[in-house]
């Protein structure tokens, strides 16, 4: 996943008006106001306190606000350089007060930072609200855009008058007075909501545990699981027992090896219900608000309903599109779910039990399944995934591609021990970027994987500026003295997160808001998922799955045994990922309001496509967090919109070779360097030299 933050801040002027005679200085000890005189001008987390933070955004607000009115004040005629460069070198440091304090609400929380995000979502709200509605600096860009042909533009250039002139018209500034304020208000009600609903998610998360106090409960776990689960106890005050959370990393293991029937349940239920449980921390009421504001959003800037809002900068362009492909992959992936169900079913009657299976029951007879037909186990392949192999060979991948090398770093201060810091150098040995890594998870940190940046690549007075990457993620924890063994599952994230690294670290474009990820969420997974292909490419994983205690590569006997049940189990993963993907679109089309209960909305949603007991969409209402607090409304489907074009786009590397030289080259310069500049489509046709197959998406699941 993509996590779009704050325009990141590059460096820090003296709170300079753009524009002005006069220079306004602040004296100020906050570390947040001050240039960054750490390597490589990083954040200094090791003096940031959360009482800096409130100042500093106060300040930061006041400097962008001064350099908005120096652009709408300038008596000069507008021009593209005071006008829409001035506009896009504004805020640099709202950009860095913003960028470190987003991401650390993300991955190292406390309450306090929390309180701050709740107060400061309406303030932000109504400070971009002010700038994106304020008539005589519409009208200055509007003049631009209206010479844009005269103004002799390269590519780049037209391409950010573009998106700023866009990006107004769909913030509301052809609206009139009274409409303004309506959107101003929705925009206010919507920025403490979606703050709420992920804060409330965090807290039902962490709420819970299963505490397991006979050993006998644990039969079928593996022995690392329970150790864990003990030293999980242990760290929790009550040594002696075991404890399981709804940490992925937790709750999925037990859900797949634990016999316990009734456990299963009560930790499944309990992560399902997260946001759904009729306390301080529900909600139903919340999402249903979120998504009748949108809708009103959509409405008063002109849409039919949120999705049409969303798409129509999207490569789908429209809800239509997205419902094509949708369904045209729900019904052989039904199909095949149904075909996996009936086979847990006889593996339950030939256990000689009764009982209908249920979306606890699926993991541990799939897992069961997958060992009787395949003589494959994921404890198997865990001694050589351990998280340093499965790192380097990310590394080794990118450096075969690209020609680029990681060297470790120990003087970089990081906002939390466990992070570790990179430096990127390019093939001739330049400097690139930092990477920042944070793998295991804990309660300050929030569920599931994602990139995001402290700095984007921009050019400053014609050099490039490196930009500073993070991934985050949560992968189980290292159990006594042996590293982090992961799932084959979890090392696939990890590549997936490293790619979207790559698209941010090897971006080379101008300006830092058409920089790496700045792009259609339908196109900005195609770089993370096709380092996933690299992941399970058999020839890959020879090179760094090596056994975490004697060194040993990966057998080809256990190779093959995972090609072969590569397709297994897909019609179970296809159709909860589908069944999400539809979900969403169905809050996002809404014509009306949703005045139901929203219990009874997603069931009527799910039924109206046949989803099958045995199968919940992957991310339930209540805690579907990347549709109703991270970004991605009306474009959860674009994880597989983007995988027809990775598919297809690792099929020109398997016919050329996996490390073929020129077509890296040619992925790299049309794709990863490339960020926003361009339309997705002709970028991936230059790439490719065609439109993608989604035959080679169909072949990789199973589905044809």
């Amino acid at each position: 996943m993509n996590k779009k933050s704050f325009l990141p801040m590059f460096m820090i002027v003296a709170a300079t008006v753009a524009g002005c005679n006069n220079e306004q200085k602040t004296e100020t000890t906050n570390p947040l106001l001050l240039a960054y005189d750490t390597p490589f001008e990083v954040p200094p987390f090791d003096k940031v306190k959360d009482e800096h933070f409130k100042p500093a955004f106060e300040e930061a607000l006041k400097q962008h606000k001064l350099e908005i009115d120096s652009i709408v004040n300038n008596t000069e005629e507008p021009t593209f350089s005071n006008t829409i460069v001035a506009l896009e070198n504004a805020g640099r440091l709202l950009s860095q007060v913003s960028t470190v304090f987003f991401n650390l609400n993300s991955a190292n929380t406390n309450d306090t930072i929390q309180a701050i995000a709740k107060d400061m979502a309406p303030v932000l709200s109504a400070h971009s609200d002010e700038i994106s509605l304020n008539a005589k600096l519409f009208e200055r860009i509007k003049t631009m855009w209206e010479k844009k042909q005269t103004l002799g533009l390269d590519a780049e250039d037209s391409k950010l008058l573009e998106e700023t002139y866009k990006r107004f018209i769909r913030s509301g500034a052809n609206l009139s007075d009274t409409d303004k304020e309506k959107l101003k208000k929705v925009n206010a009600d919507l920025s403490v909501l979606t703050t709420q609903f992920g804060q409330n998610l965090l807290q039902e998360t962490n709420a819970f545990e299963l505490v397991v106090d006979k050993e006998g409960d644990l039969d079928g776990l593996t022995a690392d699981l329970k150790t864990a689960a003990a030293e999980t106890a242990k760290a929790k005050g009550k040594e002696g027992k075991w404890v399981f959370t709804l940490q992925n990393s937790s709750i999925m293991p037990f859900l797949q090896y634990a016999k316990n029937r009734e456990l299963r349940k009560q930790l499944w239920e309990a992560y399902s219900l997260r946001g759904n449980n009729g306390n301080d921390a529900d909600n139903k009421e919340i999402l249903r608000k979120i998504a009748n504001l949108r809708l009103e959003k959509a409405k008063l800037l002109g849409y039919a309903n949120h999705a049409a809002y969303v798409l129509e900068e999207s490569m789908a362009e429209n809800p239509t599109n997205v419902y094509a492909l949708l369904n045209k992959l729900w019904a052989p992936a039904l199909a095949k779910a149904k075909v996996e169900a009936a086979d847990i079913q006889q593996e339950i009657k030939s256990a000689k039990d009764t009982f209908e299976v249920a979306p606890y029951d699926w993991r541990y007879y799939a897992e069961t399944i997958r060992k009787k037909r395949f003589a494959l186990d994921e404890e198997q392949i865990k001694p050589y995934l351990s998280l340093p192999s499965v790192r380097e060979g990310a590394f080794a991948v990118a450096n075969k591609l690209y020609g680029l090398t990681f060297v470790a770093l120990n003087n970089i201060p990081v906002y939390h021990p466990e992070v570790e810091v990179y430096e990127v150098k390019d093939k001739d040995g330049s400097h690139l970027g930092l990477l920042y890594a944070d793998f295991f998870p804990r309660d300050s940190k929030r569920g599931g994987a994602w990139m995001t940046s402290y700095r984007a690549q921009s050019r400053k007075e014609g050099k490039r500026v490196a930009p500073v990457i993070s991934i985050v993620c949560n992968f189980t924890k290292p159990v006594g003295d042996d590293p982090a063994l992961l799932t084959f599952d979890e090392a696939t994230t990890l590549f997936h997160e490293f790619g979207h690294a790559l698209h941010g670290l090897l971006s080379n474009v101008k300006y830092k808001s058409l920089a790496g990820t700045s792009v259609p969420r339908d196109f900005v997974e195609l770089p993370s998922q096709i380092m996933e292909n690299w992941a399970a490419d058999p020839e890959v994983l020879k090179t760094y799955a090596k056994h975490y205690k004697t060194g040993e590569a990966i057998p080809d006997s256990l190779i093959s045994k995972m090609d072969k049940a590569g397709t297994f189990d897909q019609g179970f993963a296809t159709v909860e990922y589908l069944a999400a993907s539809l979900l969403d679109m169905n809050y996002h089309t809404i014509a009306s309001p949703i005045k139901e209960d929203i219990n009874a909305f997603e069931k009527g949603a799910m039924n109206k496509i046949g989803l099958i007991n045995a199968i919940i969409p992957r991310y339930r209402s209540t805690y579907f967090q990347h549709i109703f607090s991270g970004g991605y409304s009306a474009g959860y489907y674009a994880y597989i919109w983007s995988e027809v074009l990775d598919s297809d786009a690792f099929a020109a590397f398997k016919a050329k070779g996996l490390y073929d030289q020129g077509t890296a080259a040619s992925f790299r310069r049309n794709i990863l360097e490339r960020g926003g500049t361009g339309n997705p489509a002709q970028m991936y046709r230059t790439f490719r030299g065609t439109d993608p197959d989604p035959v080679y998406l169909m072949k990789k699941r199973g589905l044809n």
